[in-house]
C-alpha cells in the first residue's frame, strides 16, 4: 500500500504557518459571522503541546493545505482551530485531518471528543455529521451564543 500524497504532522501552535492559518480562519470567521462573532475562544498554546494536546499541520508537494488541534478539555478530548485554506477544499483533506486528530485521542485514552462550530459554517456541520459526530448541550466559551453548534462522538 502507498503513502497518501500529503503528510500530516505534529507542530507548535506557535509555529508561524500555523499562525497565518489561524490569522485566515480568524478573518474568515468574521467574515462568516460579522458583528454576530463572539470571536475566537480563548486558547493557549501550551494547551496544543504534549500531554495536554496536539497540532497538526497537513501538506503536500502543492504547500500547506491546513491544520487543527486537539486539547484536553476536562475528561474529553477537545477539536479546535481546525481550517482547510478555501482553494484546497472538497477534496477531503479536513476529513483526512479530522480522522488523524480522532486517532490521537484514541492513543491518549479519550473516550469523547467534542467540538463546537457555528451555523454560518454549514459544511462543517455536514462534515461531523458524517463522521458521527452528534449535537450536545453548547459548552465552555460559546454556551451563550445561539449561532454555536456543538458536538461530540465517543471513540469506544
Amino acid at each position: 500500500m502507498s503513502s497518501p500524497p500529503w503528510t500530516v504532522r505534529p507542530v507548535s501552535y506557535l509555529d508561524p504557518v500555523v499562525q497565518q492559518l489561524v490569522s485566515e480562519l480568524n478573518a474568515e470567521e468574521r467574515q462568516r459571522y460579522g458583528a454576530n462573532d463572539a470571536g475566537p475562544s480563548p486558547v493557549t498554546s501550551d494547551e496544543f503541546a504534549y500531554p495536554s494536546g496536539t497540532f497538526l499541520l497537513l501538506q503536500d508537494a502543492q504547500g500547506v493545505i491546513g491544520c487543527g488541534g486537539i486539547r484536553t478539555h476536562g475528561a474529553d478530548a477537545e477539536i479546535k482551530r481546525i481550517y482547510i485554506r478555501q482553494q484546497r477544499r472538497r477534496h477531503g483533506f479536513a476529513r483526512h485531518l479530522m480522522v488523524a486528530l480522532e486517532e490521537y485521542a484514541r492513543g491518549r485514552s479519550f473516550s469523547r471528543i467534542i467540538l463546537e462550530t457555528g451555523t454560518a459554517q454549514p459544511e462543517a456541520m455536514a462534515l461531523y455529521d458524517t463522521l458521527g459526530y452528534i449535537p450536545i448541550q453548547p459548552y465552555g466559551h460559546y454556551r451563550d451564543y445561539p449561532e454555536s453548534r456543538c458536538y461530540a462522538k465517543w471513540l469506544i
